[in-house]
């Protein structure tokens, strides 16, 4: 292994929209991701459909996972990210948590690295319990382990899959 692949660490991303053509946005924030300094995209899941998971009077999410191969260290991705959702519209009100949004990218997990910062959590807050995270995970990565948490595949053993459509 050379000293540029060293510095690099899998981080899984979480993607998803529920608002202006949320399939295209999921879509357009993939080949945005291609972009990401010192970072490449290794794999992508399938585009999954699913009802939100906070207030329900709001249109259904379209959610998707990559793999990222990054040389940036978290908060300078989660920076990057958070750029990415500007570009494509996105406004952050702190009243929105988990409400409708054009975009959403969340780092789920960075190697095997465990962070709690304030506006950085690692891993994800809740990944063990989203369907719309866990099986697009076990698609593309299901040996994958979440610190503290498990193997991607045992954690989806009991995981209701009835709510996700599988559209790509």
């Amino acid at each position: 292994m050379n000293k540029e692949q060293e510095s690099r660490y899998p981080s899984c991303i979480g993607i998803g929209s529920n608002l202006d053509d949320p399939e295209a946005q999921v879509r357009q924030a993939l080949r945005a991701l291609e972009t990401v300094d010192s970072t490449r995209v290794t794999a992508v899941s399938s585009l999954y459909r699913n009802p939100p998971m906070g207030p329900a009077d709001q249109p259904d999410y379209v959610n998707a996972v990559a793999i990222l191969l990054t040389a940036l260290p978290p908060r300078a991705l989660l920076q990057q990210l958070q750029a990415l959702e500007r570009r494509q519209g996105r406004v952050r009100e702190s009243h929105d948590r988990w409400g409708p949004r054009c975009l959403d990218l969340d780092i789920l997990t960075y190697g095997k690295k465990t962070i709690s910062e304030p506006g950085l959590q690692i891993p994800h807050p809740g990944i063990s319990e989203r369907n719309f995270v866990l099986f697009p995970l076990l698609e593309i990565a299901p040996q994958l382990h979440i610190p503290g948490l498990g193997c991607v595949s045992d954690l989806v053993l009991e995981m209701d899959a009835s709510t996700l459509e599988k559209i790509f």
